[in-house]
């Protein structure tokens, strides 16, 4: 790698002393042979280096619209550095290398910290050739653009003009009030592309930068002709690992004789390892000194059976100096795809991880003791909740469970029994159990045998729900299985966005009787486009202290980016949920989440906590729409807190409002892709809203009304949509099943 960058540099300042010596040899009328030992002479009487003196030599005689600026608008070595920026640009190897260039030795000193080069293609759509200080993701977002770009990259490429912006939300960057620049590339006159640079903030746009930047791209315009960017493969993977916030490297471990590498390690993974590995030995024995050997046999493992691997403890991790920061804890290893694996873990040093393990097992952990002589079966509280049964029905003993678990895990059922009565040795197994309504948990058992002498007479135990843990190694699994099959790109980023989107947001969530009377039905409905799948979430959870947080929320934007960010707001919330502070105070512990690892995004929310001793709901509005409450028949919009936006300033204070619920009142949480239509504000779609619960208001069900909500199509974009709905039972209230008839249109 290093010595091919010193081969191309040495190319880029042969191809500019080159163009010197021709424009020496034309004014001379000399040999070019002569000139180029002019050239030298001068360099060295003057005390310039030849390259930097051919900059000046090309760009004393550069014309009007030249790469370079005329030499009285710049200083000399400015103009110098974009002189041999464009040089180096020229005899790059592809498109984004190129890009590259022109980004770290034009652009940069300019305070840019993102190009893309999209060339022309058929039909009026635009193919991203290459790009530079941009994400393998966000790139791929954009890497074609359909005829109806955003109007104005179509502006500029139209009118045949630079469009200087200090803020746009169509367009791709860290913040939509960032700085950007949109320049069209023609040759001969004809469109061949369009430019966007981008800025990290906003920037004032004064003369010099204007026409530095505007030069470049005549720089741009050629290098279209290079190749293409390599699609990316990797790149993906590395965006993802570093999206999340604990430690996940991507290893190749050597399918054929190649040495097993650590390919890349997130921020967290980097910490836990004892710092980043120097470039010249990323070795997989340099990078887990202690492990190595067991991550290489779980990757392969993996490999072999097509599953993940889990290892719930390895040594510890990171290499001396500095000293190891502890052991490997719940240690995953997932294929990726031909030799690369990903490793996720967790690390002892880290209290909010451990204690959020802590709660997970108090809320998922039960104890059982069976007797084989004629005594009871004995049951904790907590695995009555685990099959879904009510304390008054009778304990199942283990040997009676077979007609509660999924008929296709009969097998591992024997075969956990018979370890336990037949070869009187402890074991565990992982279960799919079949809930009175329907819906199935997996459910891991882990006992052992009572013995009296040789005779086993009884059985003890422990029941784990680990439903959550086998969803996400779902989601993951069948996210890297997807980016192993999908060839095209484009829709590998679609179809990654839309499978972790309803991995944590399933589209309809059964109606849940919870504490206080209260009954909560919820609705997801996805948009109408894939490509454009949202950043909506909603959440129900009851707390340790006996409340229950209740959520909405709304990222801004579509994709991949949107939806890892939604993925890390709601689990932020539900974390902060149990340390039961407040709502307000939540929701600015939220803010300051969005502002450090958003990336610019914003989100608005509403987080509220009900209270089932004197049914009151405590909530608090992030810019969200209002709440709405159903009372006798009535509906009525609650009027929010006039706060702002997560994600838009710091340190923000955030107002909270308090709510009396009555028996049979039912409040309405929503996110805007159920009222919001084209070309009208939201004023006449709240107003629907209002008529439309109005009408279907006599129903006894949270559930038929959130189903009747929806099918009223009160929204007209597309969008995704998130519903919930609150309701307080009345005193004897059964919730009888009812059928409703949506209107039309509301």
């Amino acid at each position: 790698m290093g010595e091919n960058r010193r081969l191309r540099a040495e190319l880029a300042r042969r191809h500019l002393v080159d163009l010197a010596t021709g424009v020496l040899a034309a004014q001379l009328g000399a040999s070019t042979a002569d000139a180029g030992e002019h050239l030298t002479t001068l360099a060295a009487a003057t005390g310039l280096s030849p390259e930097d003196l051919a900059a000046d030599v090309v760009n004393a005689v550069a014309g009007p619209g030249d790469t370079v600026p005329a030499p009285d608008a710049l200083a000399p070595a400015p103009a110098r550095r974009l002189r041999r920026t464009a040089a180096a640009a020229e005899v790059a190897g592809g498109v984004g290398e190129a890009a590259r260039t022109l980004l770290e030795g034009g652009l940069a000193p300019l305070g840019a910290d993102s190009l893309w080069l999209w060339r022309c293609a058929e039909g009026g759509s635009l193919r991203l050739a290459g790009h530079a200080g941009v994400g393998a993701v966000e790139a791929e977002a954009w890497r074609s653009i359909p005829p109806a770009a955003p109007e104005v990259i179509r502006t500029a490429l139209d009118g045949n003009a630079p469009v200087w912006l200090d803020g746009d939300a169509t367009l791709p960057g860290a913040a939509p009030a960032a700085a950007r620049a949109v320049l069209p590339l023609r040759r001969r006159g004809a469109p061949v592309g369009v430019a966007l640079v981008g800025w990290p903030g906003a920037l004032d746009f004064d003369p010099p930068v204007r026409r530095a930047v505007a030069g470049l791209m005549d720089v741009a315009v050629a290098i279209l002709d290079l190749p293409d960017a390599e699609e990316p493969g990797a790149p993906v993977l590395v965006d993802l690992i570093d999206a999340l916030p604990t430690p996940a490297a991507l290893l190749r471990t050597g399918a054929g004789t190649g040495a097993p590498v650590l390919e890349h390690a997130n921020e967290a993974a980097a910490t836990a390892l004892g710092g980043a590995l120097p470039a010249d030995d990323r070795s997989l024995p340099r990078a887990f000194p202690h492990v190595h050997d067991e991550l290489v046999r779980l990757a392969r493992r993996a490999r072999v059976t097509g599953h993940p691997q889990h290892a719930a403890r390895l040594p510890a991790a990171g290499r001396a100096p500095p000293a190891p920061l502890g052991p490997l804890l719940d240690v995953r290893v997932l294929l990726a795809g031909g030799d690369r694996t990903v490793v996720l873990w967790h690390t002892a040093g880290d209290p909010g991880i451990a204690v959020g393990r802590a709660v997970a097992r108090l809320q998922s952990v039960a104890t059982f003791q069976d007797s084989l002589t004629g005594g009871d079966t004995v049951w904790s509280e907590q695995a009555y909740g685990i099959f879904g049964m009510s304390r008054d029905e009778a304990p199942v003993p283990l040997l009676a469970l077979r007609r509660r678990i999924h008929t296709e895990d009969g097998e591992a059922l024997t075969q956990l029994l018979r370890a336990l009565t037949e070869r009187r040795t402890g074991a565990q197994t992982v279960l799919r159990t079949v809930l009175p309504d329907g819906s199935v948990r997996h459910v891991r058992i882990a006992a052992e045998p009572l013995l009296e002498g040789d005779a086993v007479t009884g059985l003890v135990g422990v029941y784990q729900d680990v439903s959550a843990t086998r969803r996400t190694e779902a989601a993951l699994t069948a996210t890297f299985d997807h980016l192993n099959a999908v060839r095209s790109q484009s829709e590998m980023r679609h179809q990654l966005a839309l499978q972790l989107q309803r991995a944590i947001v399933p589209e309809v969530t059964a109606l849940r009787e919870l504490p206080g009377d209260l009954t909560v039905a919820a609705r997801y409905r996805p948009a109408a486009e894939e490509y454009q799948v949202g950043g909506d979430w909603y959440d129900v959870l009851p707390l340790p202290d006996g409340k229950v947080l209740v959520a909405v929320g709304d990222i801004a934007g579509h994709g991949i980016d949107t939806v890892t960010g939604m993925v890390a707001l709601r689990n932020a919330q539900r974390a902060l949920a149990f340390t039961g502070r407040p709502p307000g105070r939540l929701m600015g512990w939220l803010n300051e989440v969005t502002l450090r690892t958003g990336g610019g995004s914003t989100a608005t929310a509403v987080c509220a906590l009900y209270e089932p001793r004197d049914h009151s709901l405590v909530w608090s509005s992030a810019g969200h729409l209002p709440l709405l409450l159903i009372r006798d028949g009535r509906a009525r919009l609650l009027e929010p807190p006039h706060d702002i936006l997560l994600g838009a300033v710091p340190s923000y204070t955030y107002a909270e409002r308090r709510t009396e619920l009555r028996p049979g009142d039912t409040l309405l949480l929503y996110t805007d892709g159920l009222v919001e239509r084209r070309r009208e504000g939201l004023g006449p779609g709240l107003a629907r809203l209002v008529a439309t619960a109005e009408r279907i208001a006599g129903v006894e069900s949270a559930e038929l009304l959130v189903d009747g909500l929806l099918g009223t199509a009160l929204g007209d974009t597309d969008d995704d949509t998130s519903l919930v709905a609150v309701r307080l039972r009345r005193v004897g209230e059964t919730g009888p099943a009812q059928t409703v008839t949506a209107p039309a249109d509301a």
